[in-house]
């Protein structure tokens, strides 16, 4: 028969691994969502995983202090150079993405033309007097 005592370790045991097994799912999610903000990024995620690096009480877009799973990525710009990026997870919902600093790739958005200041200010004499009198 029983315990009382042998009952509680079994759930005790049936909850740990219900949390490990919806933490595996947390982390999948975490997975998706630094791909997508990667590829917003025009940056490549390298090795196509997060990692799990703690837990911690962090606050949310509320500022309320809540229990978040933060995960580690590696994402690259050139090829040559491997960045860090973090991610918070509450639950299922996203927290906050951190990317490390990086070089971007910038295309020309622009016709060629380049507008001197002095060219700007004989053109726009009203916009110029303005802004020295602000």
């Amino acid at each position: 028969m029983l315990s009382l005592a042998d009952v509680f370790l079994l759930m005790l045991f049936a909850a740990g691994a219900a949390w490990l097994w919806r933490g595996h799912g947390v982390r999948e999610r975490a997975l998706v969502l630094a791909k997508q903000h990667c590829a917003r990024l025009d940056v490549e995620l390298l090795d196509g995983n997060v990692a799990f690096r703690r837990l911690a009480m962090v606050r949310d877009g509320k500022g309320n202090r809540r229990l978040a799973r933060i995960y580690d990525f590696e994402f690259t710009v050139t090829g040559e150079q491997r960045l860090t990026g973090s991610i918070q997870m509450f639950g299922n919902h996203l927290g906050r993405i951190d990317v490390e600093a990086h070089p971007f790739r910038a295309e020309a958005q622009h016709d060629g033309k380049v507008i001197h200041m002095s060219e700007w200010r004989r053109s726009h004499p009203k916009a110029d007097e303005q802004r020295r009198v602000d």
